[in-house]
């Protein structure tokens, strides 16, 4: 490490990176972790060891975070789901959710119309997707985002189970304080590393924040306009197609198969309406949609709504790898509208855990099924697959745990 960093990080370990009188079990692990290679890889990525001592300067783990496995990222993998995205669908989608962010949405589109229409003229998003994934991710600024976003990501890249991914993360958080766009008391996190009212990771800040308001700051810590228009700029340059809806909730009836979910079994949407799917509203779809591409989504299976889903909906997906989360966005913007419910209901389902699903995913991939991996997340890779096993067994398929 002394080769690496020349003589003046040999004062500043001796001096600014002493450990701290009281430390904890992995204190001293942690600080070789931050001397042996967070230093020398922030630096060779352009880090001056001015803001390392600065900011790194008498740092500790914080093993109360959720989810830490040990130092290494060595240990067994969390059973529990600790974000809400990846539990049962149906507590996800309580009306009173909904309910409680319509109000407050609809305030923020009249306070900040003017705005709104410059950014979505700018980047194609719909006013009202913006704001749902504003609500979504702090309820439009108003969630408390406690956590030191610097010592999170260092904890994460110690003892989480993505070391190299947050060693990266925490490189770029270094590289935001050094721009100078915020300062580290302002720079707030949630305990999974994301930041600010949009709740971007610190590469995704350094790609797509924005600073629409001029004042020299990227700033979605406290700027709504800021807020707005880098969720917009993440969306445009993750794909989002100008004048598509997300998706529309329908009745898919018992001779589709839910097993041909997925944005790889997209089809023209004219096709499903011969097949005998329709809208739940009793509408037909747009003239200018049948031509175009969709594709079943039932994030509970047979145990809830039913969508067709257009490519937008993954670019949704694509702000958190989650179905139940773009489903989210989608229905609480079209809530801003018309405050109606799914028409669907999202029935009892088994309870599960992280542990037990990835158990079942194993025992599928023994079986020759492609889950999409065994991380203990029910995605529509393993849902169908559960489908196409209870099918193999003579079962109507529900694609559902259970």
């Amino acid at each position: 490490m002394i080769k690496a960093l020349g003589v003046f990080p040999l004062i500043f370990i001796l001096a600014g990176f002493a450990l701290p009188a009281h430390s904890g079990p992995y204190d001293k692990e942690f600080r070789a972790y931050l001397d042996n290679q967070v230093i020398p890889a922030a630096e060779k990525a352009g880090v001056s060891s001015q803001t390392l001592q600065r900011e790194l300067k008498g740092l500790t783990p914080d093993t109360s975070l959720p989810g830490l496995v040990g130092p290494g990222g060595k240990g067994a993998p969390p059973k529990i789901n600790f974000q809400a995205e990846f539990r049962e669908p149906a507590n996800y989608f309580r009306d009173s959710q909904f309910n409680a962010q319509i109000g407050p949405g609809r305030r923020k589109m009249q306070q900040h119309g003017a705005a709104l229409a410059q950014i979505e003229k700018r980047y194609g998003v719909p006013k009202r997707i913006i704001l749902a994934i504003w609500a979504r991710e702090s309820g439009y600024g108003g969630a408390k985002i406690p956590y030191d976003a610097i010592r999170v990501l260092a904890t994460r890249a110690f003892m989480g189970q993505r070391p190299d991914f947050f060693k990266g993360e925490l490189i770029a958080a270094l590289k935001i304080l050094q721009s100078g766009d915020v300062s580290r008391a302002a720079m707030k996190s949630s305990w999974g590393g994301a930041m600010g009212q949009p709740q971007f990771l610190p590469s995704s800040f350094l790609k797509y924040a924005v600073d629409f308001d001029g004042d020299g700051h990227h700033n979605i810590w406290s700027s709504d306009v800021d807020v707005m228009a880098s969720i917009a700029h993440y969306l445009q340059q993750h794909g989002w197609v100008s004048g598509r809806d997300w998706g529309y909730e329908v009745y898919l009836p018992d001779t589709v198969s839910c097993t041909r979910e997925g944005p790889d079994n997209r089809q023209p949407i004219r096709d499903f309406v011969r097949e005998g799917v329709k809208r739940v509203s009793g509408k037909p779809f747009p003239d200018y949609e049948l031509a175009r591409p969709g594709n079943i989504l039932m994030p509970a299976g047979r145990y809830g709504p039913a969508f067709i889903a257009t490519e937008n909906f993954y670019v949704l997906k694509d702000y958190n790898e989650s179905d139940t989360y773009a489903l989210f966005v989608g229905h609480l913007a079209d809530r801003y509208t018309s405050n109606k419910s799914f028409v669907g209901a999202w029935k009892p389902t088994r309870k599960t855990t992280r542990g037990a699903v990835r158990t079942l995913q194993q025992v599928l991939q023994k079986k020759g099924y492609d889950v999409g991996g065994a991380d203990g997340l029910i995605g529509y890779k393993t849902r169908r697959s559960i489908g196409k096993d209870q099918e193999a067994q003579g079962a109507f398929a529900t694609c559902w745990v259970g």
